[in-house]
């Protein structure tokens, strides 16, 4: 779904208690916003509540008062909130390796605005895909891995997110696994995409170790990246029907496109701040 130029986002998360969708959308209508979209959930096993609310102000909002007021507010519910300004784009860098597909359907994107984002660098263990990242004029930082130094390797990598002032990270198709320092420092700041097949393949070829089992479903899998390989907080997933007359380059090129949309999706939903971490889970409103 667009959203509208004018529009704020504000977030929040609490225990479960009485009161809480009242507290926010109550202090919104005292402050004369106008509510365009909401969405709030009540997990009763974390027994934490979750709420997102778009919302305009017509005469304009004063963003230092609307804090100190909703602070004073929240407060009384343990309440954390964040408040997105209109028009917001976050900077971004996106790690590849070799694989173009998810890298160029990302830029894309931004390009004609279906990512509200900006790419302020490219980082790649390889240079293939350079003349793509320059043909968007995106700087492109090939940092080659040498399997006995690779926090050397890191710490280059480190070195640009921090520098560029990245809020984001989006691993598309990087084919490297981040040491447990790295994860760590990224926490709940980085995106990946992987195929998801059922039952699970790994090491080389995966789509043609499917084909051989004869699979009925390929898919794709974006979470954000934790010290376990493939296994942090889920954000979405994709999945299309196969059958006997899929070849292994059928199941490749199909997969392409699963992994593209899905990593878009997850994208899109973490930068429209759609997203929050509830313990290894995830809600997306």
């Amino acid at each position: 779904m667009s959203r509208a130029p004018d529009t704020w986002i504000l977030t929040a998360d609490c225990p479960s208690v009485l009161g809480t969708v009242d507290a926010v959308t109550r202090f919104l209508f005292e402050q004369g916003c106008y509510v365009t979209e909401h969405h709030s959930f009540d997990d009763r096993l974390s027994s934490r509540f979750f709420i997102r609310v778009e919302f305009r102000q017509p005469d304009g909002l004063d963003e230092a008062s609307f804090r100190s007021g909703l602070s004073e507010r929240a407060n009384a519910f343990g309440m954390n909130f964040e408040l997105t300004a209109p028009n917001y784009r976050p900077k971004v860098v996106i790690m590849v390796s070799k694989a173009d597909h998810c890298l160029n359907d990302l830029l894309y994107r931004q390009r004609i605005n279906q990512l509200s984002m900006d790419v302020v660098a490219v980082v790649s263990n390889h240079p293939d895909l350079e003349p793509l990242a320059r043909w968007h004029d995106i700087p492109y930082y090939h940092f080659p891995l040498d399997p006995n130094d690779k926090p050397a390797q890191e710490a280059k990598v480190w070195q640009v997110i921090e520098s560029s002032g990245a809020e984001l990270v989006i691993l598309a198709r990087y084919m490297q696994v981040l040491s447990p320092e790295l994860c760590r420092k990224l926490d709940g700041k980085a995106i990946n995409i992987h195929h998801s097949l059922l039952p699970g393949f790994k090491g080389a070829k995966p789509y043609h170790q499917a084909y051989n089992k004869g699979v009925k479903l390929v898919g794709a899998t974006a979470h954000y990246i934790n010290n376990d390989l493939d296994e942090g907080p889920i954000i979405a997933q994709g999945v299309e029907v196969v059958d006997h007359s899929h070849y292994p380059e059928d199941l490749i090129a199909k997969g392409r496109d699963i992994e593209c949309l899905t990593l878009a999706r997850a994208v899109g939903y973490h930068i429209e701040r759609r997203v929050f971490l509830n313990a290894n889970r995830t809600v997306v409103l």
